[in-house]
């Protein structure tokens, strides 16, 4: 099986609403490596590598995120895995 990468650019009411602790520990329960973290413009940028099947759960999951946040678009680009990260990070 090989593994791909996943990059989402989140926009909405995603920071301050627990977006990138919450997705850490989503895409660390689907065996997913990556980070996720605040962008200036007020977004959150999540990078995923791992299984296809576990990627479209994580996607899936990021349309909503976490209670307290309000998901308006994601703009998603997939790709070859790089295999750089070895757990799933909040930066």
């Amino acid at each position: 099986m090989s593994h791909q990468r996943l990059t989402m650019l989140v926009s909405g009411k995603v920071q301050g609403v627990y977006y990138r602790a919450a997705a850490a520990e989503k895409a660390t329960s689907l065996g997913l490596t990556g980070y996720a973290e605040n962008l200036p413009d007020g977004r959150v940028k999540v990078v995923a590598e791992g299984s296809p099947a576990s990627l479209v759960s994580l996607r899936q999951w990021c349309r909503d995120g976490p209670p307290a946040a309000v998901v308006d678009t994601i703009n998603a680009t997939e790709g070859s895995a790089t295999g750089e990260f070895t757990e799933f990070g909040v930066r």
